[in-house]
């Protein structure tokens, strides 16, 4: 993806839109229990920004699952978009999922990968 691209997605309903714009900071699957429990999947791939490269519009509703952290989803459909924590101040992460061309990105890399589930833990270099 150049440096002057523009990505968009959203949530199932279209309530929710968000567009990114230049390069991701990354692009990453996360094994962590806590997106397991907050997405239902096995782990969820997270493609990050900066704050100032995204703008979102509609209602993104949030919930704190844990101190200094923040997960957008819609309110109306419920479909899970973001992350946001104190750790990574200052960027906002949307689920690869909701971007309108997921195949856009590709991750490289495996965040938390020791919470892997066994049957989908990577393989080590």
């Amino acid at each position: 993806m150049s440096t002057s691209q523009e990505c968009a997605g959203g949530c199932r309903c279209q309530t929710v839109r968000f567009v990114c714009r230049g390069k991701p900071k990354f692009v990453a699957r996360c094994h962590c229990d806590s997106c397991r429990r907050s997405t239902g999947g096995a782990f969820s791939t997270w493609v990050g920004w900066r704050e100032d490269q995204v703008s979102v519009t509609g209602p993104m509703s949030h919930h704190a699952p844990s101190p200094g952290v923040s997960r957008g989803f819609c309110g109306r459909c419920g479909t899970p978009l973001s992350y946001q924590g104190e750790a990574w101040a200052g960027e906002i992460h949307f689920l690869i999922g909701a971007y309108d061309d997921p195949t856009a990105f590709t991750p490289s890399g495996d965040a938390f990968a020791g919470e892997a589930l066994d049957w989908c833990r990577p393989d080590p270099d």
